[in-house]
């Protein structure tokens, strides 16, 4: 049941006749982790939680740095040295005190999301760490949870869904194996367009809504791959791969 103050803080929301009280109190309902709090997951998060996400777990394990303040809106310069979970459970909490809001101030490694996901409706990858983002991958898949996963570097973004809760789900890995020896890049060592992360992080938390109210999801399998430079959006349908060292090891 809404309160009347959900009702007005909503409202823009709710008259949309796809949302209505009826999905609002889903969104209400749902739990929600996001891992990673930089550049894809600020404005990921704040979204979600003006959306009125009635509980997000907040995962990261980084202190805030000068440099981040580029691109990371939750932050500001007096945030300095601070814990990101910490001050990005601060923000959202005054932005939205009708929600509930749990900060994890540590990295998110395999063992740890299989404790911490049994209760956890949905996930978001906003992470430019490859290992974690593989243990994501294999976790949800593992514990059948829907998962929305987003990465930019420099002027190029990659957007895409899985609802491992369908026995035929694709997985990250049939599209990108995991390679021990694969020497990947990310903002610190390649450099990033800040507003190409709100872009893409607005149509990750976006993607993400719609997977809570049962929508069409755009992402659902299918990479949506966008390049800020002439905003370009481009999906590519991904299969599934027999050789996967998720999928087909189940």
């Amino acid at each position: 049941m809404l309160s009347r103050k959900e009702l007005q803080r909503y409202s823009r929301q709710i008259m949309l006749p796809r949302v209505g009280e009826a999905g609002q109190e889903k969104l209400k309902k749902a739990r929600v982790m996001i891992v990673g709090l930089g550049g894809l997951g600020s404005p990921v998060a704040l979204y979600l939680a003006a959306a009125g996400v009635g509980e997000l777990h907040l995962v990261d394990g980084d202190r805030i740095e000068i440099s981040n303040l580029q691109r990371q809106i939750l932050y500001k310069t007096n945030h300095r040295d601070k814990a990101k979970a910490q001050v990005a459970a601060q923000q959202l909490s005054a932005a939205n005190p009708e929600i509930r809001v749990h900060p994890h101030d540590n990295l998110a490694d395999e063992s740890w999301l299989r404790d911490r996901l049994g209760d956890i409706d949905l996930v978001l990858d906003c992470t430019d760490n490859l290992e974690t983002r593989h243990a994501i991958n294999r976790v949800c898949r593992a514990l059948r949870k829907p998962v929305v996963m987003a990465s930019v570097l420099g002027f190029s973004g990659q957007l895409i869904s899985f609802d491992f809760a369908a026995q035929q789900s694709p997985c990250y890995a049939c599209l990108f194996p995991p390679s021990a020896d694969r020497e990947v890049q990310n903002c610190s060592t390649a450099g990033v367009m800040g507003p190409a992360l709100g872009v893409v992080g607005s149509m990750q938390a976006l993607e993400a809504i719609k997977l809570l109210l049962g929508l069409p999801v755009a992402s659902l399998s299918q990479l949506q791959l966008f390049e800020a430079e002439s905003l370009e959006l481009r999906p590519l349908q991904l299969q599934g791969n027999n050789d996967c060292p998720v999928c087909s090891n189940p």
